[in-house]
């Protein structure tokens, strides 16, 4: 795992950090995902990089065999988490599929900005932030991943994302590890 560069017009996209899956049980302790997650958008934030925070509200049609979570949603379920500090430059998203990409306008968003980067956190490893990083990529755009900013409901699948579906789509590191590119080729 190791950074080479962050464009000029990079941008951070924080997935799925609302209510309703923060309360759920992870594998590594939320507040610290949520620490580094936050630490990464104030920094987004202060060198005037755009900040986009994703939350789910529904799924994608069709069967699955697997029991779908997503179906009557209690009130504040997908309400993003206050510890986001949410800025009003910041573009905010609801999502109905896993990936930030499909049907959201986001792709036209980043790219009216100029962006060719994104730099991804959140939940889960396994399916919003792999399956946004797999949209990205396709799209064309560079893809890193802040490991330490992301978690999921099993360990299994998280490995998995970290250890062989990241090193394909992108270059992953640490929260301190994308400040310190971002502070050092900005300042």
């Amino acid at each position: 795992m190791a950074l080479s560069a962050l464009d000029p017009q990079t941008a951070l996209i924080i997935i799925d950090l609302q209510k309703g899956i923060v309360s759920l049980p992870l594998v590594h302790p939320v507040a610290e995902v949520v620490k580094n997650a936050r630490a990464l958008a104030d920094a987004f934030r202060a060198h005037s990089l755009p900040v986009v925070l994703v939350n789910v509200a529904g799924m994608a049609p069709g069967r699955t065999e697997q029991v779908r979570r997503l179906r009557d949603l209690p009130a504040g379920w997908a309400d993003l988490i206050p510890e986001l500090s949410r800025q009003p430059t910041d573009h905010c998203i609801t999502k109905y599929t896993a990936g930030a990409f499909a049907k959201t306008g986001l792709e036209e968003h980043l790219r009216g900005q100029g962006v060719t980067q994104v730099v991804l956190a959140g939940i889960s490893t396994s399916s919003g932030v792999e399956s946004t990083a797999r949209q990205a990529y396709e799209l064309g755009f560079h893809v890193t991943l802040a490991i330490d900013a992301m978690t999921d409901a099993s360990m299994d699948p998280h490995i998995h994302s970290l250890t062989k579906i990241f090193p394909r789509l992108g270059e992953s590191g640490t929260t301190q590890e994308v400040l310190n590119l971002l502070n050092s080729t900005r300042a």
